[in-house]
């Protein structure tokens, strides 16, 4: 497993926030998660000008073991979505954290990043999971 970059929040579900000074986030799976997944063959992304509340399924990673819903652990409306990955969906499996985002958020309210962890929590939860 990977360094879990300590710029982000996470949250239980595996799902990654980089927070930007404009208002929006990019929103990706951890590296934990894409390493349960196994080999990604498919990722349908929101496109841009969905809205979403915070907890909704937002995206669907699909790996030649199963497909997973990604959720969004904030609310907004989605700006941009990472259009790689409809060709290489292998990119969140070799590089969750850059090249592997799966879209950015314009943040509706800022205090729902309250309820996300920091890279320290979520490396115990990780621990606390492989016990």
């Amino acid at each position: 497993m990977s360094e879990i970059p300590s710029n982000l929040k996470y949250t239980e579900t595996h799902e990654w926030l980089e927070v930007h000074d404009d208002g929006t986030a990019t929103l990706g799976i951890t590296d934990y998660a894409q390493g349960m997944l196994g080999d990604l063959v498919f990722v349908e992304p929101p496109e841009a000008g969905t809205t979403f509340d915070a907890g909704d399924a937002a995206a669907v990673v699909e790996s030649v073991k199963a497909a997973s819903d990604v959720y969004t652990p904030v609310s907004g409306e989605v700006v941009e979505s990472n259009e790689r990955l409809a060709d290489e969906p292998e990119l969140i499996n070799s590089d969750p954290y850059s090249d592997g985002w799966l879209f950015k958020i314009r943040l509706s309210d800022t205090n729902e990043l309250d309820n996300l962890m920091s890279a320290a929590r979520y490396s115990e939860i990780l621990e606390d999971q492989q016990d």
